[in-house]
């Protein structure tokens, strides 16, 4: 009868240290191992053990909520079933050799408040329907080769805190919707090739710190609703075509720290900031 009793423990203990994730998305997790190159993984996983042995993954209530793998070696893409992970909180693969486009499954992911894919080769545009994963509050994709316009439908990611697309190949104008985003603490989009006027409407984010437009095509006066944002920390402008002198811009700002400046802005008379109209 004892023996039964240990017996039956064991396997109880078995069932339920093996009861971790669904089989779609162990599955999901083995085609991410599989496309980038796993077995050349700095930490790399052993598939014949548990998942939740597996390293950078976080698992609650038997559900993947977070992988978080950091200069971990992978190389190769990112596949389309990681829409498969439909409880991830986090993804987080930044400093790797990650290429190719981003999966378009990936606006299925709404569970997702934070992705991070920065300092990778990412190519193509950035998803159309971005706007679908309206829990982000941190997308940074900076470092990488995407191209083609900031999609609109960004404007759609309310909780958003952190706006990161520096360091890209991106193209077009700074879409009028972004002045939705009322929690964003940081934009920064420098050394892309947006051009354009900047939306009077971005005096709307209020919460901003960290505003970055440097090394780009943008052009026309500062519009003088810059200076409403008073919780601004760093403002970084240079290596654009603005007109006006920042002097009387910076002044407004009581908590600036870093603040950039062109040359030919530092000179004439501290001129009205004039406000530009949306496209």
């Amino acid at each position: 009868m004892k023996t039964l009793k240990i017996t039956l423990l064991f396997c109880l203990v078995s069932v339920f240290s093996f009861a971790q994730v669904s089989q779609n998305q162990k599955a999901a997790l083995v085609d991410l191992y599989n496309a980038t190159n796993g077995d050349s993984w700095i930490n790399s996983w052993d598939l014949e053990q548990p998942v939740s042995s597996w390293y950078g993954l976080t698992i609650e209530n038997d559900s993947v909520v977070a992988i978080k793998m950091t200069f971990n070696g992978l190389v190769g893409t990112l596949p389309e079933s990681i829409s498969d992970l439909n409880n991830l909180v986090v993804l987080d693969l930044a400093f790797n050799r990650l290429e190719g486009e981003l999966p378009n499954t990936l606006v299925d992911m709404v569970s997702l408040e934070e992705l991070k894919l920065f300092s990778n080769s990412f190519s193509g545009g950035i998803p159309t329907d971005i706007g679908n994963l309206v829990n982000l509050k941190t997308l940074e994709l900076y470092n990488n080769d995407l191209f083609g316009a900031i999609p609109s439908s960004i404007g759609n990611l309310k909780k958003l805190e952190s706006l990161m697309l520096s360091s890209n190949l991106l193209m077009g104008t700074l879409p009028a919707s972004i002045s939705n985003l009322k929690s964003l603490k940081v934009l920064s989009v420098f050394d892309n090739n947006l051009f354009g006027t900047i939306p009077s409407s971005i005096a709307q984010l209020t919460e901003l710190e960290e505003l970055v437009l440097s090394n780009n095509a943008f052009y026309g006066n500062l519009p003088g609703v810059l200076a409403e944002l008073k919780g601004l920390k760093t403002l970084l402008l240079s290596n654009n075509q603005f007109k006006g002198n920042y002097a009387v811009l910076k002044e407004a700002l009581p908590n600036i720290v870093d603040f950039d400046l062109d040359e030919v802005n530092l000179k004439g008379s501290l001129a009205t900031l004039d406000v530009e109209d949306e496209d």
